[in-house]
């Protein structure tokens, strides 16, 4: 059996921690294979490994048949590997194709050939249809097309085995399926591809083989053809997955927030809220659906005090809240699950339990006279981690060493436990194993029925279906319909958010 990559009983160790407990991962030349595990099951850390970023402590690596010594990321570019991190490695105020060459720059007489580089990247572009502006400034592009110029970069530099950590994390339905269109294009022209991910129904359409490690330990390889979800997550997370949220019909109560004529601008001073109205009761879950860029984030944003309203009402049980400073918004009892958790929703460098009472530290217990007690803040710490299920070495350890999901449990953890009137979840299960996904979307349920109003926002529209009590539709700036999701399909709500008018009369 021909392989181009053979990662033979690789282990990886972290003080405290053994991420890679013997791992062995083959893959085949042309095929586009899964990496499949949960949270913090030491997927990326495998990965990292093979891109030459850690070294292993014991294992072998091949590459098409060959002992390789990846010592870092420039030896395993020499050998064509490419990697498509999680979190991007762009220079936002660069163009395309100047963060495409940096490090490789084409020189003619000591001075950058721009010229000849905008061609190359435009010719590779065109080839894979990736269809990516050479001239654009990062900053002005989707976050899609950032991922496109990732996977260039690499190409650019003549990788033919890409890795992509975590790709679809980020990016909403449509992109999804040009990515996969991408993917199938790259595998065509003779690329190998590993696709680390948790979401099973991409790797049920896209790739051929499946490994799948859990807690550090390699399971096994399946064919995908030969599987189906079900066993999939079951061999990921050991236990069997419950696909559909249990939930009992809602109680809704009184209002607890209320949103009235509400404006907000963008950036650019341009209208992305116009005039929206929408209600949450106490006990119930409102999920907002639409494609990204319709004012969905201007919205919570300027709910949670991030940005400013130019004018309208926004009001928690009676009172207004609008334009209160975020620390303001968040004593009248508004918890927020934000929708990027590196920006808004922890200091990476500080430790874990300490990003555990960002909102409260600054009040008993936690503190007395502003002097913080550490003790009382690590203890509380101890016990959201034991409760949410957040996998890491110790309450000690620096947010940003921890998996994606595995900080997204913390948030939660922090935001639900201070009992709010209000839980506003953005994307809360964005980047999630099934598991973690069970997990949340339990929380979330058991917090309406204590009571509290649950404004939740995802573009996942089987989250939306599954979760919600009523589903508000926004396009363009605007709530253009209220559906129960027991009275609608995917179908209708797709059309809905792009726009076509409800055909059933009355509000739902």
């Amino acid at each position: 059996m021909d392989y181009v990559i053979e990662m033979l009983g690789i282990r990886k160790e972290f003080p405290g921690i053994v991420a890679n407990d013997d791992i062995t991962l083959q893959v085949k030349k042309g095929e586009i294979h899964a990496l499949l595990g949960e949270n913090g099951a030491g997927k990326s850390t495998l990965m990292n490994v093979l891109f030459g970023l850690y070294q292993p402590e014991k294992g072998e690596i091949r590459v098409r048949g060959e002992k390789a010594n990846i010592k870092g990321p420039n030896d395993a570019n020499q050998l064509g590997i490419g990697m498509v991190h999680q979190h991007f490695m762009l220079v936002d105020t660069f163009t395309v194709t100047e963060n495409i060459i940096l490090g490789s720059e084409p020189s003619k007489l000591g001075k950058v050939d721009i010229k000849k580089a905008e061609k190359e990247v435009k010719e590779i572009s065109d080839r894979y249809g990736l269809k990516v502006d050479p001239r654009s400034k990062i900053r002005d592009i989707s976050v899609g097309m950032q991922q496109r110029v990732e996977i260039l970069k690499t190409l650019y530099r003549g990788a033919d085995i890409l890795i992509l950590d975590e790709p679809t994390a980020v990016l909403t339905p449509q992109e999804i399926k040009e990515l996969i269109e991408i993917m199938r294009t790259l595998v065509k022209e003779g690329k190998s591809i590993i696709l680390i991910t948790h979401k099973l129904k991409e790797i049920m359409e896209v790739c051929d083989r499946c490994t799948v490690i859990r807690k550090g330990k390699g399971i096994g390889t399946v064919d995908v053809a030969g599987t189906n979800p079900t066993e999939l997550a079951s061999l990921m997370v050991g236990r069997e997955v419950s696909f559909s949220t249990e939930k009992t019909p809602a109680h809704p109560k009184e209002n607890v927030l209320a949103v009235k004529d509400l404006i907000v601008k963008d950036a650019r001073k341009v209208d992305m809220v116009k005039g929206l109205n929408l209600e949450v009761k106490a006990g119930e879950i409102v999920g907002i659906a639409g494609v990204d860029g319709n004012g969905q984030s201007e919205l919570i944003e300027a709910i949670t005090g991030l940005k400013k309203s130019e004018s309208g009402v926004i009001q928690l049980n009676g009172k207004s809240i609008m334009n209160l400073k975020p620390r303001k918004v968040t004593e009248a009892g508004v918890s927020h699950i934000p929708q990027d958790r590196h920006k808004y929703g922890l200091v990476l460098d500080f430790p874990i339990g300490e990003n555990m009472v960002l909102q409260t530290y600054y009040q008993k217990p936690y503190s007395k006279n502003t002097v913080m007690n550490f003790k009382t803040i690590y203890n509380k710490a101890r016990d959201l981690i034991k409760e949410y299920d957040v996998r890491t070495p110790s309450e000690y350890t620096p947010a940003r060493a921890l998996s994606g999901g595995n900080q997204q449990k913390a948030i939660i953890g922090r935001e639900v436990d201070r009992s709010p009137d209000l839980i506003i979840a953005a994307q809360p299960t964005r980047g999630l194993d099934v598991g973690a996904i069970e997990f949340i979307h339990k929380k979330l349920i058991e917090e309406r029925d204590k009571g509290r109003a649950v404004l939740l926002l995802s573009f996942e529209l089987d989250e939306i279906m599954n979760l919600s009590d009523r589903i508000a539709v926004m396009f363009d700036g605007q709530v253009v319909a209220e559906v129960k999701p027991e009275e609608t399909s995917e179908q209708e709500l797709g059309l809905l958010m792009a726009g076509s008018k409800q055909e059933k009369a009355g509000d739902a």
